[in-house]
């Protein structure tokens, strides 16, 4: 079976289908999970999502800058593509 050749930049999304991928979206927000569907527009579809929300506050007794990140886990999870800043493969550890 010949794969399509890689012709437009979605292409590089579309040979990421059924696989773990990292998308990072606006507002400090990260998913990682399995992308089943998207589209022209980066909308998508994802299963078994762990989903990070990294915050900066300022302690104002002492100025230092505390960065939380919170995680939850999602099933399954529809993304908007406007968004989306960034779809890649997870980092591998």
């Amino acid at each position: 079976m010949d794969a399509k050749p890689v012709e437009e930049p979605l292409d590089l999304v579309r040979l990421s289908l059924d696989e773990r991928v990292l998308v990072k979206m606006r507002g400090e927000r990260q998913l990682e999970g399995t992308l089943h569907a998207y589209d022209q527009h980066l909308n998508m579809v994802l299963s078994d999502v762990i989903e990070t929300v990294t915050t900066v506050e300022q302690d104002d007794e002492t100025l230092e800058q505390i960065v939380k990140a919170v995680r939850r886990a999602i099933p399954m999870l529809y993304v908007r593509g406007d968004g989306v800043i960034l779809v890649a493969p997870p980092q591998r550890t």
